[in-house]
Parts: C-alpha cells; sequence; structure tokens
C-alpha cells in the first residue's frame, strides 16, 4: 500500500498510476485529517466486487435455508405478519 498527499500525486501522477495498475498497489492520497482517497487498479476492484458478491450470496443462501427448515419443521407464522 503506498501512501501520498495530493501535491505529491500532482507532480508525480503518471508514476502513481503504474504502480497502481502494473504492481497491484493501493494507492491512499491524503487530503487532511481523516479525509482521503483510495486509488486501486480495475483487477483489484472487480475482485473486490466479485468477493462481495459471494459473501452477501452466502448470507442470503444461509438466510433462505433458515427459512426452509422452519417451513420443514412446520414453524408456524403469526397471521398478521402474513397478511398483505
Amino acid at each position: 500500500m503506498l501512501t501520498t498527499t495530493i501535491s505529491d500525486f500532482r507532480k508525480d501522477i503518471k508514476s502513481y498510476f503504474d504502480k497502481v495498475s502494473k504492481n497491484f498497489e493501493t494507492l491512499i492520497i491524503n487530503r487532511g485529517k481523516d479525509n482521503g482517497v483510495v486509488i486501486m487498479s480495475l483487477d483489484e476492484y472487480n475482485s473486490l466486487l466479485a468477493t462481495n458478491h459471494e459473501l452477501s450470496s452466502l448470507k442470503n443462501e444461509r438466510r433462505l435455508d433458515a427459512a426452509i427448515e422452519k417451513i420443514n419443521n412446520k414453524v408456524t407464522f403469526e397471521k398478521d405478519l402474513i397478511e398483505p
């Protein structure tokens, strides 16, 4: 992970972009207290999105499995919860 200031980033933007895209680095540009920007390669970004999708799918699968188990065990729902 690389860090820099906005001033240094402006001075050497091409070099920073090359490091991010070719070396799979993540760049954090500090912009003041508790404020910044993260730059990452498109491959890394797509990988994060795919991981997030997989994790959310697993969570939904567990919720569906729990609902199916309740149905199989004949757990009844309160009438006011299933009425429109």
